[in-house]
């Protein structure tokens, strides 16, 4: 395990100058129309976005999908293709031919493996996975989900870690593991529930301190659910415009 320290011991002013949105999934465009919307709206300082049709990319191409993707690739937004690892449950050819069809379909500019393993016994099996989807794409992003922190080697893996994922009473409290100091915030992701308004700028002071340079917090509640689907953060948060004006734009990539 790595040693841990507390989360104000590491505040970074690379990781003020770099933070911007990354968007876990909203529901179906057909069902979050507004959502999906507003993340062309220029300025929104846009990470990227996941795209999850069917826990996947579902049987067939989706034309309100495609349509959705096709908006926010135009307007420069990376859009990455939703894997569920399982825990590292999920056969190596049901992720890599998910991975194609999202490539192929969507033309996803990377992928999210949501429920990534974070133990040091499956780092093999995901360094294993992510080679094959960086060849699939011939680049492009990948973001491993682990929603805690991961045993190192992993940060070799992928370009980000999403290494925290759940709520705020969680949140404010948690620590951040010493190794992640060893590399710029752009590494790194977090993910945050049930975010009051009133404490969106201490939320956004943790993310700093602990070096994390993408971000998405939401008012909404209750936990994520299994299998891929995005619960709280599938709708946008009551506050989106104002912590959008808090963060500034001009800084995504």
């Amino acid at each position: 395990m790595p040693h841990l320290t507390s989360t104000g011991a590491r505040q970074s002013a690379t990781g003020a100058e770099r933070l911007g949105f990354g968007v876990p999934g909203y529901a179906h465009p057909l069902l979050a129309p507004l959502e999906w919307a507003g993340l062309t709206v220029p300025g929104t300082p846009l990470h990227w976005v996941v795209l999850n049709v069917s826990n996947g990319p579902g049987a067939r191409p989706d034309p309100h999908c495609l349509e959705a993707a096709g908006r926010l690739a135009n307007a420069g937004v990376r859009v990455l293709g939703h894997l569920d690892l399982a825990h590292g449950a999920r056969p190596f050819g049901e992720v890599v031919t998910d991975a194609q069809q999202f490539a192929d379909w969507y033309k996803v500019g990377g992928f999210l493996l949501d429920r990534c393993p974070a133990e040091r016994a499956q780092l093999a099996q995901v360094r294993r996975t992510t080679a094959t989807l960086d060849a699939v794409l011939d680049g492009g992003h990948l973001v491993l989900g682990h929603g805690t922190h991961p045993y190192p080697g992993y940060a070799e893996a992928a370009d980000q870690l999403v290494t925290f994922s759940g709520a705020w009473a969680d949140y404010r409290w948690s620590q951040v593991a010493e190794w992640t100091a060893e590399y710029p915030p752009e590494r790194f992701a977090h993910f945050v529930h049930g975010v009051p308004r009133t404490h969106l700028e201490e939320a956004t002071r943790i993310a700093r301190w602990q070096g994390a340079g993408t971000i998405f917090f939401t008012d909404r509640g209750g936990p994520r659910g299994g299998k891929g689907h995005g619960g709280p953060f599938e709708a946008l948060p009551g506050y989106w415009d104002e912590i959008v004006s808090q963060i500034g734009p001009g800084v995504s990539e």
